[in-house]
């Protein structure tokens, strides 16, 4: 995997979730590592808006899974939004569910995806979050171990 890295204000966060999309056709499993606050949950709700996800998107804390769905020229998709902040162990998220969702062959978003990292298959594009000058968000793809 390239290295990248985006640089964004949350003015600019559309377009940064736009050029993300075009930059990973073909990935479907992301996992989102960063502090409480560096902007997670806000950068993948732009994201699903990006996909043409129509429904009102929030925080999965509680729920641990949110289920999206978009369209687009091949008919309709699933996209999941998942937070494991909660989540104790592998044990636990594959109780909740989470491991149907990382093999089920749809677009998953992954918040804290360490509290089960066993889990992810090989191909998950690790990414880092953080919060820089001004305000900006950068955007890191970290390198594969």
């Amino acid at each position: 995997m390239p290295m990248l890295s985006f640089h964004f204000s949350l003015d600019e966060i559309d377009l940064a979730a736009r050029k993300f999309w075009a930059a990973f056709p073909d990935v479907t499993i992301f996992a989102f590592h960063g502090a409480m606050g560096a902007g997670k949950t806000t950068f993948i709700n732009a994201l699903c808006k990006a996909k043409g996800v129509t429904e009102i998107t929030g925080s999965p804390t509680f729920s641990i899974i949110n289920d999206y769905l978009y369209e687009d020229k091949e008919g309709s998709h699933h996209l999941y939004h998942i937070d494991l902040y909660r989540i104790r162990d592998a044990e636990e998220a594959m109780q909740a569910g989470v491991e149907d969702c990382l093999y089920s062959g749809a677009l998953c978003l992954v918040e804290w995806p360490g509290q089960a990292e066993t889990l992810f298959p090989p191909q998950t594009v690790h990414l880092s979050l953080t919060i820089g000058a001004d305000q900006q968000r950068i955007l890191n793809v970290l390198p594969e171990e």
